[in-house]
């Protein structure tokens, strides 16, 4: 590992070892597609914003990522444990900014454990869950770098 960042590709160029591809393609008016490994999500604007809000924003994805992360480690932390996972849940709430650029400015995520769980327990699982990849990818982010397809 050489510590540089990988090249940007473009569609259907060879990408780097170990790189991951997602692609977003214009539907029609504000909605675009995401296929992910024979997955399809769509991303559409609210009809206050233009779009025709048939389905979530990219910031409510990018939050909802965030929020299904945390809830994935901290069921594989129950399950480690051999504990249920019923009545888990992941809630999040996210301010914008209010001075540019546009951008999330704040966010917290409520993890409910399954009921009954020890305080022992509960202090492991929010310890576990602010290990989620998505959490540490925010605490250092990565290069961005956004380029044209030649």
């Amino acid at each position: 590992m050489t510590g540089t960042a990988p090249q940007p590709t473009a569609p259907g160029a060879p990408r780097a070892a170990g790189a991951h591809r997602l692609d977003a393609v214009h539907v029609e008016g504000d909605v675009y597609a995401v296929d992910v490994r024979g997955h399809r999500l769509l991303v559409d604007q609210p009809a206050h914003a233009g779009g025709t809000d048939t389905a979530p924003t990219p910031t409510e994805l990018f939050a909802a990522s965030l929020a299904t992360c945390v809830a994935f480690y901290a069921g594989r932390h129950l399950d480690h444990h051999g504990l249920g996972r019923t009545g888990l849940r992941v809630a999040v709430e996210y301010t914008m900014a209010h001075d540019p650029p546009a951008r999330v400015a704040a966010i917290r995520l409520t993890v409910t454990p399954p009921p009954g769980l020890s305080e022992e327990r509960r202090a492991a699982l929010i310890a576990v869950a602010s290990h989620c990849v998505v959490h540490r990818t925010l605490q250092q982010p990565p290069a961005v770098d956004i380029v044209l397809a030649p």
